[in-house]
């Protein structure tokens, strides 16, 4: 019998390794203006406000469009490689937009909509960007379960997982050196740091991920050919699919932990830089380093838990324990305790094993809740729901320190308390393990497999 293309391990993690860089790149810009925010307010005259809406119009087409579930069945309809390429060229469009947004307008280019123009332009294409980059995530994920099925899926998902978080490490860690190291010191002493520069090193990292996913598109057009001859073409999707997939309770609960969990991560990475400088005394030029070991820490850890997921199983206890050191995690950032550098980097070494933990678990185990002709739809579906939460909290804990959390102004820069904020992401984590324990009964009731290894012997 001819051996297909995925059984051969040199060809499916080739197609991973293109796959999740193109990945890495997405994610380089979906973090970089978090380390930023100090430099926004200070060099652009943004405020808290004016960042959170930035940072929410990640959601807005995703979630008020429903693009991201436009995009799951154009994907189950059309197939991975036109709508990964889509999605890529989408990236694109949007970066170019916000880069011409923070290059070319400033505070006093006028106000649109009751916003800054230049807050909007930037919003409006990171929105743009948000649509392309979760679209290419469901793709990826897809493509995943197609070349990996009854093999080493959740080790090939947590690696994917990794290699983007290289993408949101190296946004927290060098986007400051690099605004500084191409800044320009005035005529009057003062030094203006370049903001535009790590938003154009994002634009000509995507360009190169864009031409990583077309030379997989050339490979995983052979597969389909042999899965063709072979009689194994996947069954068509179907519209009534979609109620099937919102009839399913195990569906529904990973969605919630998908969103909860999310909710108390991403939207805490857009502030945490602030969190350091604010309440732990960090130097503003050292302050993204602390936050980047969490995408350091998954780095590692994420294929890990993956690879013990393949093996011995257990997905649904990992999700339950992520979400308690979830809960440990934002506890501690939230009391008045130990305001040092060394501690807030322990605790963000723990939020990387909670953070590596579940996603491990959780994004595998939906090809065991849903068929895989409806996969593309599921993925789209979660990561709508998703959506919301990292378009409504960053709005939330942005208008939060507006409105309550505001201190004295130092040096030209406005200080804030996290003490609410931190109190809001630690009810995120207690609702996720709320969630998390349902998922872990239910998978008991019907079976799913979610305690039970991957790998098919």
């Amino acid at each position: 019998m001819q051996k297909k293309l995925s059984d051969s391990p040199v060809a499916r993690w080739s197609v991973l390794a293109l796959v999740a860089f193109t990945m890495l790149c997405g994610y380089f810009l979906t973090d970089v203006m978090s380390p930023l925010k100090p430099m926004l307010e200070k060099e652009l005259l943004w405020d808290s406000l004016d960042y959170g809406i930035f940072t929410s119009a990640y959601g807005w087409f995703n979630v008020f469009l429903l693009m991201l579930i436009f995009g799951g069945i154009i994907l189950d309809k059309m197939g991975v490689r036109f709508t990964g390429m889509g999605a890529c060229v989408l990236m694109v469009i949007g970066c170019s937009l916000k880069y011409y947004a923070i290059t070319f307008l400033t505070a006093s280019s006028g106000i649109f909509l009751g916003i800054k123009l230049q807050v909007f332009l930037a919003a409006f294409g990171y929105a743009i960007f948000g649509v392309g980059v979760e679209i290419a995530g469901i793709t990826v994920s897809k493509i995943i379960v197609k070349w990996f099925k009854g093999k080493e899926m959740a080790l090939a998902m947590g690696l994917e997982m990794a290699t983007a978080r290289i993408g949101t490490m190296l946004a927290m860690a060098v986007t400051v050196p690099i605004a500084t190291f191409f800044g320009t010191t005035l005529s009057d002493g003062t030094f203006k740091p370049n903001i535009p520069a790590p938003i154009l090193l994002c634009l000509i990292m995507l360009c190169i991920g864009t031409i990583a996913f077309f030379i997989y598109t050339f490979i995983d057009k052979k597969l389909d050919t042999q899965l063709d001859e072979d009689g194994e073409e996947e069954e068509p999707f179907r519209a009534k699919d979609i109620f099937s997939i919102m009839s399913n309770k195990g569906f529904w609960l990973i969605a919630l932990l998908c969103v909860l969990f999310y909710s108390a991560v991403f939207p805490f990475l857009k502030y945490a830089t602030d969190l350091m400088i604010q309440k732990y005394n960090v130097d503003p030029s050292l302050a993204g380093t602390i936050p980047s070991l969490l995408p350091l820490g998954t780095l590692f850890l994420t294929p890990f838990f993956g690879n013990l997921y393949d093996r011995i199983g257990k997905g649904a206890t990992l999700m339950v324990i992520g979400s308690v050191l979830l809960i440990c995690v934002h506890l501690l950032f939230t009391l008045p305790i130990l305001n040092v550098w060394w501690f807030a980097t322990a605790v963000m070494i723990v939020l990387g094993i909670a953070f590596s933990l579940v996603p491990s678990a959780m994004w595998p185990s939906v090809p065991k809740i849903i068929p895989e002709n409806q996969l593309g739809t599921a993925y789209a579906l979660i990561f709508w729901v998703q959506n919301w939460g990292l378009m409504g909290v960053p709005l939330l804990i942005g208008w939060v320190l507006n409105s309550f959390c505001k201190g004295e102004i130092v040096n030209g820069v406005q200080t804030y308390d996290y003490t609410l904020p931190m109190a809001i992401f630690t009810m995120f984590g207690v609702l996720a393990l709320i969630i998390a324990l349902m998922l872990k009964a239910e998978n008991k009731k019907k079976g799913y497999g979610l305690e039970k290894a991957n790998i098919q012997k």
